[in-house]
């Protein structure tokens, strides 16, 4: 990316809308500013104005913003042209910016700038997106606690503890004489405890605020006319899977995000397993088993009017995925006279409910929760990223290391270092090039 280019891209969604956004970024754009409106603009403040072609004519009207480097999102010059929501007048807005010497932004180079001119830190960044594509409030409220920088001064406090320890390690080196006796005045086993205590803190955050922006990928299986699309009908609280009393009537995986007290659930109905009766029944019963190696939970309906259909047949049992939560769903109760109820056992939990009735789903969405470890709420948690939660694990094991390494000065040295190493590459001071490139990829264009 060369600092002197101009980059302009749509900022709002594609398609029909009241209003549309154009957004460039560059260096000195006063020039392109009176080109495009040809009024005066103050900076920061919204200006209504004309937005004109190379000819004079009229492409659009809107309201203009101009901010002037360094005080803008990029931390460049950046220049906001507000118009009507149309595909083309938006495209004809943007044409008359590459004529006047832009080009078309790659997906999230406004945000990839204003990292590079330490606007936002790289966790930051990545808050970003994880806002836009948020499908929770609770997740929402998770990126935006990122955005402002809680994650980051939380990272930034550590690696202000590490630097400290590696500065005392430091300093006893230079006195070997008196090396424990140094280490143990200034405390060190304290502040690596204290430490660790820091990073199980942040981890388990993270691990928690991994759920809201991941979702749990959780797959409906029983046996066919056990009431798996209606459960599924009844968690998502509308009409989205048929249901007859005819056995194999769900042939494909029909797919539901449903929101359960803020977390995300990507669920997914599947085909009755049985052995199937014809061709189309043995494709979808072959895609359910695809869903369930893909899972990370399954919860296993039954019929409470049929006993033997509670356990899994023994050659189903054995391909279920071995590791992954399981609650076996009783369903139907309410032919049978039992009242809804949740039993917890050494390896399986079971909710008995009415997926007719709704009757017991409460029990249900608290067993799934308490099945993937969600805390019970968002508060206090950051939106986590596989790599940061990667990056704490690794910073875990090496302050572990660290612990156990006091008395070999070189050694914890070395292990405090890459703690800190691990801990900066979160907030982007130590990160390779062809990482930013795969992290800003993702981004939309115009962000």
């Amino acid at each position: 990316m060369a600092k002197n280019e101009i980059i302009a891209a749509v900022a709002t969604p594609p398609g029909r809308g009241g209003i549309g956004v154009v957004r460039i970024s560059g260096p000195s754009l006063e020039t392109m500013l009176r080109a495009l409106v040809n009024v005066e603009v103050a900076p920061r403040r919204a200006t209504r104005a004309a937005f004109r072609a190379a000819d004079g004519s009229v492409i659009d009207q809107g309201l203009v913003l101009f901010f002037p480097a360094p005080h803008s999102y990029t931390g460049e010059d950046v220049i906001e042209l507000q118009g009507h929501g149309g595909p083309v007048v938006l495209q004809l807005l943007l044409r008359r910016c590459l004529e006047l010497g832009a080009r078309v932004a790659e997906p999230g180079e406004f945000t990839k700038r204003a990292f590079l001119n330490d606007k936002l830190d790289l966790a930051q960044a990545e808050s970003v997106a994880d806002l836009i594509d948020a499908s929770t409030a609770e997740a929402a409220r998770c990126a935006m606690r990122s955005l402002q920088g809680e994650f980051s001064q939380r990272v930034d406090a550590m690696v202000r503890v590490l630097t400290e320890l590696r500065m005392l390690v430091e300093a006893t080196l230079d006195f070997p004489d008196e090396e424990i006796e140094f280490l143990e005045h200034a405390k060190a086993r304290d502040k690596l405890a204290d430490l660790r205590r820091q990073l199980s803190g942040v981890l388990a955050a993270s691990r928690q605020g991994s759920l809201l922006r991941e979702g749990i990928h959780v797959v409906i299986a029983g046996e066919p006319n056990v009431g798996k699309s209606s459960l599924m009908n009844c968690l998502a609280g509308e009409e989205l899977a048929i249901v007859t009393d005819i056995p194999g009537t769900t042939r494909d995986a029909i797919r539901q995000t449903i929101n359960v007290r803020g977390v995300p659930l990507h669920m997914v109905d599947t085909a009755g397993l049985r052995e199937p009766e014809d061709k189309v029944e043995k494709i979808g019963i072959s895609r359910t088993w695809d869903e369930i190696s893909k899972s990370n939970l399954v919860l296993w309906v039954s019929d409470a009017t049929v006993p033997e259909t509670r356990i899994a047949d023994p050659v189903v049992a054995a391909r279920l995925p071995k590791g992954v939560p399981q609650i076996v769903v009783i369903n139907k109760v309410d032919l049978c006279g039992r009242n809804p109820a949740r039993y917890a056992g050494n390896k399986t939990t079971e909710v008995a409910l009415s997926a007719k009735t709704g009757a017991g789903i409460e029990l249900l969405r608290d067993a799934i929760l308490d099945a993937i470890g969600w805390g019970g709420s968002g508060e206090g948690l950051f939106m986590a990223r596989e790599r940061h939660l990667q990056a704490l694990q690794t910073a875990q094991t090496h302050v572990d290391q660290a612990s156990a390494s006091i008395p070999q000065l070189e050694l914890l040295a070395e292990e405090l270092r890459l703690a800190q190493r691990a801990l900066a590459g979160i907030t982007g001071e130590f990160t390779a090039d062809d990482l930013l490139g795969e992290i800003f990829s993702r981004f939309c264009i115009g962000k």
